[in-house]
């Protein structure tokens, strides 16, 4: 669901230690990235001493190759072959002036090896380079090991961690959210800031639920509607009681909506969900929702615009498609197990199974079964499971989330809607904590375990205040 991404890298070398180490941790980065799909923008190794930076006329050539293609880095690699040159690599980080994340990667030492050819005293080097970053206010994500072998499996999944942080962070910077609607009366918790996310980059684009549905239903007869209809059918399992006219009704309302969020280049949106589009339309939204979802673009219920930033950052971090729940009840006397649920609109990935399409059953007991025909119905089934919320507190003024991560369990459950029996190591505190901090009832999950790369995007990156659930 991602696509590759570019990363800027400087390898630095330092005048008294072997130049041929620095030459010979150019070729094999290099080569590590192209193996694991990224893109390397680097000074060709003609331009330097040994292809390296050091000086700073080396640095400033490698800040103009970044300010060019600006638009394409997403994060910088610094290499230490040997200790390197803090100077010359954080005058190139400066004057680029990208803005972007900062990983360095410091070569390992071997002890039959200290001899003046061969050492690298790169374990010194790495600890000048972040000291010169952070003089400089440029925070860098750490490796687990302070230093590695470039061809080792340590730094592998280092420059993959690193990777997703990049992508995490470049998504939400800039980021266009869409709110189709206005929020639920009863609906408090899902108020937000739109100032506040604006200081982050990110901002809002709204627009008043008629004007979707009016765009569905001038759709009419047209042909992509028939086509649209198809797609239904198999997305999923359509219930019997499902006609044709409420395909079509489902699908119209799908293409207007997705239409509307290209035209304004909106990467998540939130939807006033309930019960104006029952009533006014005849049909629920959910659907259309779950189906823009699984195709890349979250959705969130309730026009919940930081649930719909909080589906999407899941998406950016892990390449799957995210859900949208309620933390809703106990499960039984395991008070590390809870069950979350919504109506639902859960996309088909995240389900992990073909779900069924039917009518939304609470909403379609008060308002009538032939007017919430749209839900997306089943059970997340059991695997590896992220959680994340972002919210405004407006009152600190200061955005903040929480993240962590847990398991979809196989718990069997007689509840309607769309399931998830989840268990998480710790629950209670984590709830004492949501309680406490005053966070909503509404939480993203993915199914994958990449909070950590949240809780960095976020923390170290954005400047939000994040909390890290662990047991």
């Amino acid at each position: 669901m991602n696509e590759p991404i570019t990363i800027g890298v400087i390898v630095s070398t330092r005048g008294f230690f072997p130049a041929w180490l620095a030459e010979q941790g150019r070729t094999q980065i290099l080569d590590r990235l192209r193996s694991l799909g990224i893109e390397a923008v680097i000074l060709p190794d003609d331009a330097t001493a040994h292809g390296a930076v050091e000086t700073l006329d080396d640095a400033r050539k490698c800040a103009a190759l970044f300010r060019k293609r600006a638009d394409d880095i997403r994060g910088i690699l610094v290499v230490l072959p040997n200790f390197g040159d803090e100077l010359g690599v954080v005058e190139a980080i400066d004057r680029a002036a990208l803005n972007v994340p900062v990983m360095v990667l410091a070569c390992d030492d071997a002890l039959d090896k200290l001899d003046l050819r061969h050492r690298r005293d790169a374990f010194c080097g790495k600890l000048s380079v972040c000291c010169n970053l952070h003089q400089r206010g440029l925070p860098n994500t750490l490796t687990t090991l302070h230093t590695c072998e470039i061809d080792g499996d340590a730094a592998a999944q280092d420059i993959l961690f690193f990777r997703d942080v990049c992508r995490v962070v470049a998504g939400l910077r800039g980021a266009r959210l869409g709110a189709i609607g206005q929020r639920p009366n009863p609906f408090n918790t899902v108020r937000f800031s739109e100032k506040l996310l604006q200081a982050s980059g990110i901002s809002v684009q709204v627009v008043d639920l008629s004007e979707i549905l009016a765009a569905a239903t001038a759709l009419g007869d047209a042909p992509e509607v028939t086509e649209r209809v198809q797609a239904i059918r198999e997305y999923g399992r359509v219930a019997e009681s499902a006609d044709e006219q409420k395909l079509r009704k489902a699908a119209c309302l799908a293409l207007a909506m997705e239409r509307w969020t290209e035209e304004n280049q909106v990467v998540a949106t939130a939807v006033q969900c309930w019960s104006s589009v029952q009533q006014n339309y005849g049909t629920a939204a959910c659907l259309a929702m779950s189906m823009m979802g699984e195709s890349g673009r979250p959705s969130a219920c309730e026009t919940d615009v930081m649930g719909a930033l909080s589906m999407y950052a899941l998406q950016l971090a892990s390449g799957e498609p995210s859900g949208y729940l309620d933390w809703n009840n106990n499960l039984g006397n395991d008070r590390e197990r809870c069950i979350c649920l919504h109506c639902s609109n859960f996309p088909r990935g995240f389900l992990g199974q073909e779900p069924e399409i039917g009518t939304l059953d609470i909403l379609g007991a008060s308002l009538g079964e032939d007017l919430c025909f749209g839900a997306v119905k089943g059970r997340v089934q059991p695997g590896p499971m992220t959680f994340a919320k972002i919210s405004t507190d407006d009152l600190r003024g200061r955005v903040r989330a929480y993240v962590g991560e847990g398991e979809f369990t196989d718990d069997v459950v007689k509840t309607p809607g769309g399931v998830a029996t989840c268990q998480v190591p710790g629950l209670q505190d984590l709830l004492r904590h949501l309680c406490r901090e005053g966070f909503e009832h509404h939480v993203a999950m993915s199914r994958s375990h990449c909070a950590d790369v949240l809780a960095e995007a976020f923390g170290n990156y954005l400047g939000w205040d994040c909390h890290r659930h662990e047991a």
